[in-house]
């Protein structure tokens, strides 16, 4: 059913497409700059800042590393479509760093899952959907990290946090390197499976997927315009900062 947060589809989008374009340098230039803003925060954050919790300032850097974090992700997610560079080892070398960054989430792994994913949209075989009984936030999204998240993730994050806290205060590990990475995991579930895939589509849905409402502002704070999530499905060749035109030719 459509939610606030989505809007009905025409039968006819899919004709309506963005052409593919060159990659050229853009997709490297914008994933450096998440992977350099990322790290540099980080740094700052862990060595330098003493933060201030009577005010906003803290919990504002919280959430600009929150979404910092989003942004490694999505560049993994763009390198698993290879949109990231058009040289292969180049785009697979930056979504396994890109991965790896985000809690120590492996390329390899993710790949055929999230192809997966395209293949099977909302189906039994689809990794990212809920069981058929448990449509809810919760159990949905306990079932799909338990589809992701592996023990060794778990033991390499229990152990660097363990090495962190030797070197900087462990209040700022917490908060600027642990919450973060947690808020970004429920960020990247509501806006980039929750959302779309919830409920009932349409029988002539191909992608069985939804579409935030078009503002291109809200869809890049929200999720690096991941909320255009049918025009992602529909247009997998499109690279995140580009997916925002989909929208708009829709």
């Amino acid at each position: 059913m459509p939610t606030s947060s989505t809007a009905p589809l025409p039968p006819s989008y899919s004709a309506r497409r963005v052409k593919p374009a060159p990659l050229a340098y853009k997709g490297v230039v914008a994933a450096l700059l998440i992977i350099g803003a990322w790290a540099g925060l980080l740094t700052f954050l862990l060595a330098y800042y003493e933060p201030n919790w009577q005010t906003p300032w803290p919990y504002l850097l919280v959430l600009l590393q929150t979404h910092l974090y989003t942004g490694l992700f999505i560049t993994a997610h763009d390198a698993m479509h290879g949109v990231v560079s058009p040289n292969k080892r180049l785009n697979d070398a930056l979504g396994l760093l890109t991965a790896l960054l985000f809690a120590f989430n492996w390329f390899p792994r993710m790949l055929p899952k999230h192809h997966a994913h395209h293949r099977h949209v909302a189906t039994e075989e689809d990794p990212d959907f809920h069981d058929g009984k448990h449509p809810g936030f919760l159990f949905w999204f306990v079932r799909f990290a338990w589809n992701y998240v592996t023990w060794w993730q778990v033991l390499l994050m229990a152990l660097t946090y363990n090495l962190l806290k030797l070197i900087f205060p462990m209040a700022n590990v917490i908060a600027f390197w642990m919450v973060p990475a947690v808020l970004a995991t429920l960020q990247l579930f509501y806006f980039g499976t929750y959302l779309p895939h919830r409920g009932e589509h349409a029988p002539d849905n191909p992608h069985k997927s939804g579409s935030q409402f078009r503002h291109h502002v809200w869809a890049f704070v929200s999720c690096y315009f991941f909320g255009y999530h049918y025009e992602h499905h529909d247009q997998p060749y499109l690279p995140w900062w580009r997916l925002w035109r989909a929208k708009h030719a829709g």
